[in-house]
């Protein structure tokens, strides 16, 4: 039962995750009998390793699934991880390279068994960490979304929505990464304002090639592919021009000039190039004027042979000399600075080139439309709501989801070709031959294609594929639909939108009833988290100096729309563990065994009917009880059932403050403190344990290890707090009467305190009060608890009395309607005290008219930035409230 001296996180860590583990604690199975809870984490990348995202990300899922547990669910969270396409072929070609190789120097089978030997060695390495955080996930249903029955599944949908008319092959212009040459989707290609440059150029006219127009762009290379130049119908400028022929410089092209309503008028010149396979605008009006389509690129984004005199140049060196070129001839008006948003690859961060390029595509809107119903009918809620507009806007503007990726490492495409060029999409190549005989096709052989899908084409699938989608099992029918998703908002539309639509295409149902989308990790200066900065923190690194429980506790605390994080605020964490444990051990050393409440049933203080029962000395009668008792019992059922409801409303900061508010505040801080000289009392021992035992199963979800550990040593069966039940709530217990008497008390003696700080007075020394309480009724409970409140306040005397009494050079506060007395006569140096203050007030006076002048300098304000500003009117309010609390005082002296 006893408690060693020091909580050691390290030892407690490691004794309970191999508990866990060996004892399958957190394994969901079918059970009709119970309601299922099911949530899927969201799969990190193999590649990954533990970061403060996860870290939050995981927490916050642990924390719902651990007090749904406990509410009798049966409640599954699916652990797994995702392969990563792009990321994980980039970390073994850069293996590769430090090799001297090439992925096209072994060869697509060779280099995708070196992929799944690094995956063997490195692919865990994620969920392993995971583990060590405390996540409570069912592991042996790990999974991979590229094992083999998840395959299956991504090849099911392939197939399903191909057969729908849904999956199409079209060219279209693609974001291409030249980096890791492959088409990416648009969420894939993330826009960054950059200060770049607008360059106006001359294009002269063929029957008079002194005459030009001027058009503006900002991709000047991309002229050599160049087949029209663009004016808007209505702009009068360029009317009596549409039509005419110009002779495209560099290339000696002959174009037209076109009219299109697309063109944006008061752009540059209000004519624009219009180069079809390099920007998809044009590419839009290419197909409306039928325009060639001229590609001048190489994959790798050199020019290529419809370059010209330009050929193998890589695409930013092409523009130095086009633009050289152009100016030596005369064709270059101006280059004015211009800001503009560029993609770039989310993956390598190379600069996307808008590239012509025949893709594998999946029509969204169709998919979309019963996403969009869910969101807005409240089927799906999305918290915070604000989130629900941001989903709205982009559904509502999708586009076709381009899902073939020129990469290796990933799920092959279920599409052969014959020598013909006719495909087959099939499950299998021996699907795909039937297929061709049944259409009566003439092949030698069948190839398949040798893109790969989008990862994110498997991991839309992943709250049923998970469960063994496509086949009907008893799993998938109990634990399906999931019921809450947390994540980033920056996979809001990679993942989340697209798991919507998944759900309602392959199962019909909505794949999870909320969202919740959680904030940022940030620094204390409020910058995003990253290597570059040299600004992340190793939650591996917070564990082993603070502790899993300190790392969860802090980041929860700290945790609103974003966390704002600093190396020391873990220690919040940790002083709370440590908390948890010295308070636990104080009680536990101070109680009997046969006090300890039963383990085996729902914790009460009647006995039942009929007799003690088993267990019988742990029961009490709440009549018995004195008034802090009574006290700390209601405060208990009250602070669990807001905890209750806060976890219920996603509201995990705010159930973490009343949680450390109850057992520091109320609990250690007053509980423990009044009983210490009581603990021989039969009665107090079976409260303290009783409100001990109740609070580490309130606690458990949010800092599970010290929970756990203390937890094991009050019960005297193998009884795992992970599995016990969560505490009910009983009405009967709840005493408002003995809250408010019990306030009062905790007002008087902190009023008393607040004297003893603000006068200086020795902790040392006792002092006198008396207590006038306004009403008769009053006097009688104070009267009663007398001795609690002489001992915490360290009086030596106190006095009750109906009347205010006579006396002089007295501190004097109020609690409620309660006056209280403090003579200082014979304590302080009241003349000294008081010259102290009125010194001090006179200082602060100074530095209040001087920030004033500096605010209210007009000067001052329109220069300075607006966080100094703001923290000078911080500094100015905090120092007027000081002066109140200090002219207070001084006038309370009687």
């Amino acid at each position: 039962m006893e408690l060693s001296s020091k909580y050691n996180p390290k030892e407690t860590q490691d004794k309970w995750l191999k508990y866990w583990k060996d004892n399958n604690v957190f394994h969901a199975k079918v059970d009709a009998s119970k309601k299922p809870f099911t949530i899927v984490i969201p799969p990190p990348n193999v590649t990954g390793i533990l970061h403060m995202g996860h870290a939050l990300n995981n927490t916050l899922q642990d924390i719902i699934i651990r007090y749904k547990r406990m509410n009798g669910f049966q409640a599954l969270w699916m652990p797994g991880t995702d392969h990563a396409g792009i990321a994980t072929q980039n970390v073994v070609e850069k293996q590769l390279a430090k090799e001297g190789k090439t992925r096209q120097d072994l060869g697509r089978d060779e280099f995708l068994k070196r992929l799944w030997a690094w995956k063997q060695e490195y692919g865990d390495t994620i969920i392993n960490q995971l583990e060590k955080l405390g996540s409570s996930c069912d592991w042996p249903r790990t999974r991979f979304t590229m094992d083999d029955e998840y395959s299956e599944a991504v090849k099911e949908a392939f197939v399903l929505l191909h057969q729908k008319g849904l999956i199409y092959r079209g060219e279209r212009i693609i974001n291409w990464c030249p980096r890791c040459q492959t088409a990416l989707s648009d969420e894939e290609a993330e826009h960054k304002e950059k200060n770049g440059k607008l360059y106006h150029l001359k294009y002269p006219f063929k029957d008079n090639p002194d005459q030009f127009i001027v058009v503006a762009t900002t991709r000047p290379e991309t002229m050599l592919g160049d087949t029209a130049v663009a004016v808007n119908p209505k702009d009068e400028r360029y009317s009596k021009l549409i039509g005419k022929t110009l002779i495209l410089p560099l290339v000696n092209r002959e174009i037209k000039i076109i009219a299109d309503d697309f063109v944006a008028a008061e752009f540059g010149t209000g004519a624009v190039k219009v180069t079809p396979a390099h920007d998809p605008n044009d590419f839009m009006m290419g197909q409306r004027h039928q325009l060639p389509m001229i590609n001048v690129m190489f994959p790798d984004a050199r020019i290529n042979e419809n370059g010209g005199n330009y050929k193998g140049l890589d695409r930013f060196e092409a523009r130095k000399r086009i633009l050289a070129d152009l100016e030596v001839q005369g064709l270059l008006e101006k280059i004015e600075d211009h800001k503009n948003a560029v993609g770039h690859c989310y993956r390598c961060d190379t600069v996307v080139e808008p590239y012509l390029s025949k893709q594998w595509f999946v029509k969204m809107k169709p998919l979309a439309k019963p996403a969009l119903e869910a969101v807005q009918k409240g089927e799906i809620r999305i918290h915070p709501a604000h989130w629900s507009k941001v989903y709205t806007n982009w559904m509502e503007d999708i586009h076709d989801w381009c899902i073939s990726r020129q990469i290796w490492w990933g799920h092959r495409i279920p599409v052969w070709y014959d020598q013909e060029g006719n495909y087959f999409v099939a499950k299998s190549e021996e699907e795909a031959r039937e297929q061709a005989r049944r259409e009566d096709k003439k092949y030698v052989t069948l190839k398949q294609d040798d893109d790969v899908l989008d990862t994110w084409f498997s991991s839309w699938l992943w709250p049923f594929a998970t469960l063994g989608w496509p086949k009907q099992n008893a799993d998938l029918k109990y634990f399906y639909p999931t019921n809450t998703l947390m994540t980033a908002s920056e996979i809001l539309f990679f993942w989340v939108a697209r798991m919507i639509m998944a759900g309602y295409q392959f199962m019909g149902d909505k794949p999870f009833s909320d969202v919740l989308i959680h904030g940022t990790v940030r620094d204390a200066k409020g910058r995003k988290m990253s290597k570059s900065l040299g600004n992340a923190i190793d939650p591996l690194e917070i564990i082993d100096e603070y502790g899993a429980d300190a790392l969860r506790f802090s980041l929860i605390i700290n945790s609103g729309q974003d966390i704002f994080i600093s190396k020391e605020k873990f220690e919040i964490g940790r002083n709370f563990a440590n908390k948890i444990w010295n308070a636990s051990r104080l009680v536990l050393s101070n109680v009997s065994t046969s006090n300890f409440p039963p383990s085996s049933e729902e914790l009460s203080l009647f006995p039942p009917p009929g007799g003690e029962g088993q267990g019988g000395g742990a029961y009490l009668n709440p009549n018995d009880l004195d008034l802090p008792s009574r006290w700390i019992i209601a405060r208990f059922y009250e602070t669990l059932e807001k905890v209750s409801q806060a976890i219920e409303e996603f509201h995990y900061s705010e159930a973490e403050n009343l949680i450390q508010d109850f057992f520091w505040g109320n609990y250690c801080d007053w509980y423990l403190e009044l009983i210490k000289a009581k603990f021989s009392d039969v009665n107090i021992q079976k409260t303290a344990l009783f409100i001990l035992k109740n609070s580490l199963k309130m606690m458990h979800p949010f800092i599970p290890f010290v929970t756990e550990e203390i937890y094991s040593k009050m019960n005297a069966q193998d009884e795992c707090l992970s599995l016990t039940a969560w505490p009910k709530r009983q009405e009967t217990l709840i005493d408002s009467k003995a809250s408010f008497q019990m306030q009062t008390i905790i007002d008087i003696i902190s009023a008393i305190r607040n004297i003893r700080a603000q006068w200086n007075i020795k902790p040392n020394e006792t002092l006198d009060a008396v207590i006038v309480p306004a009403e008769a009724s009053l006097h009688e409970f104070l009267s009663a608890n007398c001795a609690d409140i002489q001992r915490l306040a360290r009086l030596a005397n106190l006095s009750l009395d109906l009347k205010a009494p006579v006396l002089k050079n007295a501190a004097t506060a109020l609690a409620g309607t309660i006056k209280i007395f403090v003579p200082l006569e014979g304590l302080i140096d009241l003349n000294a005290e008081k010259k102290r203050m009125s010194t001090d007030i006179a200082q602060k006076r100074k530095s209040i008219d001087g920030l004033n002048t500096r605010l209210n300098n007009a000067d001052f304000t329109s220069k300075a930035p607006e966080e100094i500003i703001t923290k000078e009117k911080e500094r100015l309010d905090s120092l007027n409230k000081e002066v109140n609390a200090l002219e207070g005082v001084l006038a309370s002296l009687l």
